[in-house]
């Protein structure tokens, strides 16, 4: 179990669900205990073989996933986490095991998660297991099942879709300044001030999983989102927004009656905004519930 949080931040970053990330170290750990205590001893690093079979089972759901996001409704957008300070259950007062908390830095960005999802679910495994965790390829390629050369291609091909569609990094301060004031002028309802902020070609995409809503496809231009966002504020009586981390970057958390009902993450490059998510599928907002 000392090994349990280790499993929780690899099995999210492959999965983008914390949900789906607790079942894979749910059925590793079950896989571990079914067996003897003579089977458990004879195994010289369980730590390894923890993390070969949960980025096993990973590899297995990522296939899987791509079929049932076919039938998904609307736009799929990965599970928002909040800094460790804010975890809920989605009971008053409740807070989840630490063991169960994301270590939050850059390969856990929305923008980053979302990059993740144009990669095929083997390259995504190799990538994030050497790139991110340091796992050398021969133990990769074992993972995997390709030949370590094979998963040197793999990991080459996902680290060239963030080549091809990185920007250079605004600092987290200048972030979070402009986050803020996206904020109250959102609050304000104030399109001229929403416009100023969004980039001209900036998208946004909604996530409702069917269960709130959302517009089904992305939203483009940054008039049409500064709209959509003064529509959904105009709709939504006594709107709260709060400012807040959104996987280890600044974002922002739209509450009603003291429930979250949205979350927001942002994409910023240079001053403008470039790309919003807005998760609003509440079985996606477990963390979040209570504030």
């Amino acid at each position: 179990m000392s090994e349990r949080r280790q499993l929780i931040n690899l099995a999210y970053r492959l999965l983008g669900s914390m949900a789906d990330a607790e079942d894979a170290v749910q059925e590793t750990c079950a896989r571990w205990y079914a067996m003897s205590r003579p089977e458990q001893d004879a195994i010289a690093s369980p730590g390894a073989w923890l993390t070969t079979v949960t980025s096993r089972i990973c590899l297995n759901l990522l296939g899987s996933a791509r079929v049932r996001r076919e039938t998904y409704v609307g736009e799929w957008i990965p599970e928002p986490l909040p800094e460790r300070a804010e975890w809920s259950t989605g009971r008053p007062g409740g807070t989840m095991d630490p063991a169960d908390r994301v270590t939050l830095d850059e390969s856990v960005s929305m923008a980053f998660l979302v990059v993740l999802e144009s990669t095929t679910p083997a390259e995504r495994v190799a990538f994030i297991l050497h790139d991110v965790f340091g796992y050398p390829f021969a133990e990769v390629a074992d993972i995997v099942g390709r030949t370590p050369a094979a998963c040197r291609q793999l990991a080459s091909s996902a680290r060239r879709r963030f080549r091809d569609g990185g920007a250079p990094a605004t600092p987290a301060a200048r972030q979070a300044g402009i986050v803020k004031n996206f904020k109250q002028a959102w609050e304000a309802k104030d399109i001229g001030a929403l416009i100023g902020l969004l980039d001209p070609g900036a998208t946004a995409i909604a996530d409702g999983g069917g269960l709130a809503g959302a517009l089904a496809r992305p939203v483009e231009g940054g008039e049409q989102i500064a709209l959509g966002c003064v529509g959904f504020a105009s709709r939504a009586a006594g709107l709260k927004v709060l400012e807040r981390t959104v996987n280890g970057q600044p974002g922002l958390v739209a509450q009603q009656d003291g429930v979250t009902v949205a979350v927001v993450a942002f994409d910023i490059a240079g001053e403008r905004i470039k790309h919003m998510w807005v998760v609003l599928n509440p079985e996606k907002l477990r963390p979040w519930l209570t504030d």
